[in-house]
């Protein structure tokens, strides 16, 4: 029996993803680097995502599919794809996404060359629900692959980036050290500030690497911040959710878990006040969305109580 563990983790989580997720691991079947476990985890689907995601697994022994008896939310449900993983190296991989084959063998030799680096992704392209492309993305994220914590730091906060590198091949070790996926709106963006607290990013100067953007991506359908605590954890159906307040006092979080020289440790918080300054209005607007909230659930009460 062959108990060896495989050097790349790959975490699919999903749900209702019938639409895509065939093209989503096909492309991931289709690494030309072939030593990884694909670990799909099925967030209690009601379309055929079960069917697909089974009908893959019979055939390809490097797949284990996993299907949880409810929705967990989208947090819980990342999680358990890393829970699960075995690999040195970890990636998430979103069921409507593509990957160039080469793109595994490339972002591991990039890892295996430079230990400072904690996670490499590639240059993102944005295509349709069709395939067809729409755009090359730029993060704006030019420090990440500094020495100095402090502009990584500064990077990740400063820029409104879609994200795109927590998507990227990760240390395990790295991810671990790390919240991971939390359950409040915009959780991914403090995972990435952590990482980038403990290593490098690498950006490969190719494209390979496809976001699909589409009417039922997440982001499209719930904009709002205030709104999307729920597609992250839906235990918060109904709660008064301080978005900018919450990723705020998870950037402090993120300070403390790690050693920083005193130097880096002064400029990152010099790098938040310029932070809160440029995002006054957004947290006024949190406390102004919260009371309104917090004023419709008494009325709600209320009302309740009379009938």
């Amino acid at each position: 029996m062959n108990n060896k563990k495989p050097r790349v983790s790959i975490g699919l989580p999903v749900y209702n993803g019938e639409r895509f997720i065939e093209e989503a691991i096909e492309s991931l079947l289709a690494q030309t680097f072939e030593d990884f476990e694909l670990i799909i985890s099925d967030n209690a689907s009601t379309d055929r995502t079960e069917a697909i995601c089974r009908s893959f697994a019979s055939r390809d022994k490097r797949i284990r599919y996993c299907r949880n008896s409810h929705n967990l939310g989208a947090a819980a449900n990342f999680n358990r794809t890393v829970e699960l993983a075995s690999g040195e190296y970890f990636k998430w991989a979103a069921d409507d996404d593509l990957c160039a084959p080469d793109l595994l063998s490339k972002c591991i030799r990039i890892l295996d060359e430079n230990p400072s680096v904690v996670v490499c992704q590639s240059e993102v392209k944005v295509i349709d629900e069709n395939g067809k492309f729409l755009s090359t993305y730029d993060s704006k994220l030019h420090n990440i692959d500094s020495h100095e914590a402090h502009l990584r730091f500064a990077d990740l906060i400063g820029s409104s980036h879609w994200c795109f590198d927590v998507f990227g091949l990760i240390r395990i070790n790295a991810l671990k050290q790390t919240p991971l996926i939390a359950a409040y709106t915009s959780s991914d963006r403090n995972t990435l500030v952590a990482l980038g607290l403990l290593g490098r990013f690498y950006r490969i100067p190719e494209y390979l690497f496809s976001s699909r953007d589409h009417r039922e991506r997440s982001i499209r359908k719930i904009p709002w911040p205030a709104s999307r605590a729920e597609w992250f954890d839906p235990k918060k159906r109904g709660k008064i959710e301080y978005a900018y307040w919450r990723i705020f006092l998870e950037y402090i979080k993120c300070l403390h878990r790690v050693k920083l020289p005193v130097r880096q440790r002064v400029a990152c918080y010099m790098h938040l006040v310029r932070w809160l300054k440029a995002n006054d209005w957004r947290l006024k607007r949190d406390v102004k969305v919260g009371i309104k909230q917090a004023a419709s659930n008494f009325v709600r009460t209320l009302q309740k109580q009379v009938n």
